[in-house]
């Protein structure tokens, strides 16, 4: 008898150890594997400049859309597509449509346990400008169709889900080389905020 109660109370400890351990492991989260790629929509706000040899600085307004691929934890391939336009540069209104395609690296981080991401980026491309501003005013413009682009700047994401994010502001310097008869070069300024999309 006694040989027989140890025998069932070996196996009553045994059943009650694996129990206990197929609890735990349901109770353990589930490692879910972090979005790879994303789509972010912006409002796009560029500052730019006018001809050379004076300020006339002006505003341009548009959209922006950027695919982000991380290859690794902080890194990302980027690609970022946008035009912005302007209905009245000058008092005799001439306007322009300017834009860009971009490709480059990001790196992003983690504020802790924040729902923060802030990145930074340098991107290069083409830009493409055509408007009254261009045709107009530089009817011989050699490389209004394809000029050099490059930006350097960086922004904040917070996370609102799995699945989405808000871009509260990405801030960008873009450099375009359009022909312009004096130095060939152009500094602006873009500001953009929208949603982002996980994938």
């Amino acid at each position: 008898m006694r040989v027989g109660f140890r025998v069932m109370l070996l196996l009553q400890l045994a059943a009650a150890t694996v129990a206990g351990k197929a609890a735990q492991a349901q109770q353990a989260p589930p490692v879910v594997a972090q979005p790879r790629a994303e789509l972010a929509l912006d409002y796009s706000y560029l500052r730019s400049n006018a001809p050379p040899g004076r300020c006339g600085c002006f505003n341009l307004n548009g959209g922006s859309a950027t695919f982000a691929w991380r290859f690794k934890e902080s890194l990302a391939l980027v690609g970022d597509a946008s035009a912005t336009h302007s209905g009245a540069i000058t008092p005799t209104g001439y306007d322009l449509t300017l834009s860009t395609f971009t490709a480059g690296l990001r790196y992003r981080t983690r504020i802790g346990q924040s729902a923060l991401h802030p990145y930074g980026q340098i991107l290069a491309g083409l830009a493409h400008s055509s408007g009254s501003l261009v045709q107009g005013t530089s009817p011989a413009l050699s490389n209004a169709s394809a000029a050099f682009a490059g930006k350097v700047g960086g922004g904040v994401d917070l996370n609102a889900s799995r699945r989405f994010a808000l871009r509260l502001i990405e801030a960008d310097y873009l450099v375009t080389t359009f022909d312009n008869g004096t130095n060939n070069h152009q500094n602006n300024l873009r500001l953009s905020a929208g949603v982002v999309i996980h994938f």
